[in-house]
């Protein structure tokens, strides 16, 4: 009730605006792009907290040191030791399987920083656990906010990853010129 409260405050204060596809009906890997920057968290979680999304994210471990770890820990975080990436997956997968019901929001373009390519880990968790991928964004050329479409991954990474790539064309994020195009290592040339 609290966090709906926080949350109308927050969107009826910003110069961003919410606009959102309805809110998924069952447990799903929440994109999170482009990650450019750490305002992002915030809009992240005035989008769960306005739609009711009960949330997890994965943090750098470091984000949960001293102070700051019952905090992080409190707003649905999850440290991640990112020298065992694929530690991580294995942890996400075996709370889903053991019952666990959430959005597991994922920056798979990693850092702030501009990469060469998006991490994995979102595609192994929802095609491990049969979760359906849910294209959250930051608009900044339309200062808008929210939630796309929800897909069923096929399996096929490429045609997958095609229809993600479609979506996220136009998203600027919120420093522009650290955008990481959606492209996973396996689709490289050289991979």
């Amino acid at each position: 009730m609290l966090r709906r409260l926080a949350s109308r405050v927050y969107w009826a204060c910003s110069r961003w605006t919410l606009a959102t596809e309805p809110a998924p009906v069952r447990p799903t890997v929440l994109i999170g792009a482009p990650h450019t920057s750490n305002w992002d968290f915030l809009l992240m979680l005035g989008i769960a907290w306005r739609l009711g999304i009960d949330i997890r994210w994965l943090g750098k471990k470091s984000l949960f040191a001293g102070w700051r770890g019952p905090i992080m820990r409190a707003l649905g975080g999850i440290p991640v030791d990112r020298s065992d990436p694929g530690r991580v997956v294995a942890e996400v997968v075996a709370r889903v399987r053991a019952g666990e019901r959430f959005g597991l929001v994922v920056t798979p373009d990693g850092t702030r920083g501009a990469n060469a390519h998006w991490k994995s880990g979102f595609y192994r968790i929802a095609r491990e656990t049969g979760m359906p991928v849910t294209l959250g964004y930051v608009d900044r050329t339309t200062m808008t906010t929210g939630l796309g479409p929800t897909i069923e991954l096929t399996g096929d990474v490429q045609a997958d990853m095609d229809v993600i790539r479609a979506f996220y064309a136009d998203k600027a994020g919120f420093r522009p010129e650290l955008r990481t195009e959606p492209r996973l290592a396996s689709e490289l040339p050289d991979a």
